[in-house]
């Protein structure tokens, strides 16, 4: 996908000179969300048999985008008797998440838009309402989902995650507020990069969903690539799949499985090495092996089963399960396959026993006796891998190209947040 181009002419950066800190800040004003903004807790709604029904948005409905203007599944209960209009929402609300189990989430803030009937908020949120003409609230929006309000929840919290955001923390932020045409263009600015970041997350959610279709079609059978029509069979895995037994020579670095990684250096993915002092015992994975994990891992709590994406030879804990494909496209199918929880559970509960305490008991043997239908044309294998490896690759790029792009976005705001760097405001600087 080509990047978008913004001109970097729309600002310029402050002069290198003495009088920068004197000039840059010129028009600019320093204060706080409560100079201009009022708050109110949202409400426990308690269900009646009969009363005024109303919408109610609860945390599970702030996702991480910036705007919340669809209200078409938000929730509707019935109270008893009709509802504060203090307590509905109106457009160009904004509303923060207060207290939620995932820390990570408070603090976390949606702009309202889009209001045409009487839609209310949960006790879980606090809603921040515009009360001067000074602040613009699109302008308000980024602010409170730029770095600088990060920091400060970091700092209200001692250090680490706020365990509940109140209004007064709400309140105590401070920050300087440049002119109103200027917060305008500052957040057109901000809404160009996010645009740019939403196609790309939009394409990469359409790069997931084609590939939950092939796990179900093309890895099944059920829909074939043109012009092949060679067999599949319902095959065991040790049909397809053989245990070399190799160990561990010295030379070899020692790796873990991750979910999301495949297989990543031990000491890069978890910050130091748990191997042994002898590493002799362990299991060597050679490049386009099987790696098959026994212990349970968030939506893996039968394991994991990787495919080493890795050019060299590594070597894993000897509790870890090491396989050779019998064609290394066929090992690209498997790793594929197995990306999603449901198919690994789904081939893996028939098999596994698990004791008391959540252990997994499965031997590498009984692993490899799970049957699975698969092609059995060497070049029906190559042509499906190739499909395969041809997405993955795709996904890969969206993904650098998000985490490029949100980095910079990050850093321009704090440039433009705190006037480092003025924009120009119709034929004049700010």
């Amino acid at each position: 996908m080509k990047r978008t181009s913004l001109s970097w002419r729309r600002w310029r950066k402050p002069p290198r000179n003495g009088r920068r800190a004197a000039t840059m800040l010129d028009g600019w004003k320093r204060r706080s969300l409560a100079d201009l903004l009022d708050f109110r807790n949202g409400m426990n709604f308690t269900q009646a048999s009969q009363g005024e029904r109303v919408k109610v948005i609860g945390v599970g409905e702030f996702k991480d985008n910036e705007f919340l203007n669809d209200f078409s599944e938000t929730s509707s209960i019935t109270i008893n008797g009709k509802i504060n209009p203090a307590d509905l929402l109106k457009n160009d609300d904004l509303l923060f998440v207060r207290s939620n189990g995932n820390k990570a989430l408070i603090g976390r803030c949606v702009l309202i838009r889009g209001i045409t009937e009487p839609v209310s908020f949960s006790g879980f949120t606090i809603r921040g309402r515009v009360n001067s003409d000074e602040i613009d609230p699109g302008f308000a929006s980024k602010l409170v989902r730029s770095p600088l309000f990060k920091e400060h929840l970091h700092r209200m919290g001692g250090g680490s995650s706020i365990n509940n955001l109140s209004q007064d923390t709400l309140s105590e932020f401070c920050f300087s507020l440049p002119p109103l045409p200027e917060q305008r263009k500052i957040a057109e600015i901000l809404r160009t990069w996010d645009e740019v970041i939403e196609k790309l997350e939009s394409l990469r959610k359409a790069n997931l969903k084609r590939r939950i279709w092939m796990r179900s079609h093309l890895f099944t059978g059920r829909t074939r690539l043109p012009g092949y029509t060679g067999e599949w069979r319902e095959v065991t895995l040790g049909a397809v799949l053989t245990e070399h037994g190799l160990q561990g020579t010295g030379a070899e670095e020692v790796f873990s499985v991750s979910v999301h990684k495949g297989l990543i250096n031990q000491i890069e993915h978890l910050g130091r090495s748990f191997a042994a002092a002898q590493t002799g015992h362990y299991n060597r994975v050679l490049p386009g092996d099987i790696v098959y994990t026994k212990s349970p891992t968030g939506d893996f709590p039968l394991g994991i089963i990787k495919q080493s994406k890795i050019s060299a030879e590594v070597i894993v804990s000897p509790l870890y399960g090491v396989f050779t494909p019998v064609t290394h496209p066929l090992g690209v199918i498997l790793d594929a396959l197995f990306e999603s929880p449901i198919a690994v559970r789904n081939y893996l509960h028939p098999l596994v026993q698990k004791g008391a305490k959540n252990t997994i008991a499965i031997t590498n043997r009984r692993f490899l006796e799970g049957k699975l239908h698969l092609p059995m044309d060497p070049h029906e294998q190559v042509a499906i891998a190739n499909v395969v490896e041809t997405s993955q690759t795709e996904l890969a790029a969206i993904e650098a190209e998000i985490k490029l792009l949100t980095a910079q976005k990050r850093g321009l705001m704090q440039k433009l947040l705190t006037g480092e760097w003025r924009v120009k405001v119709g034929g004049d600087h700010a």
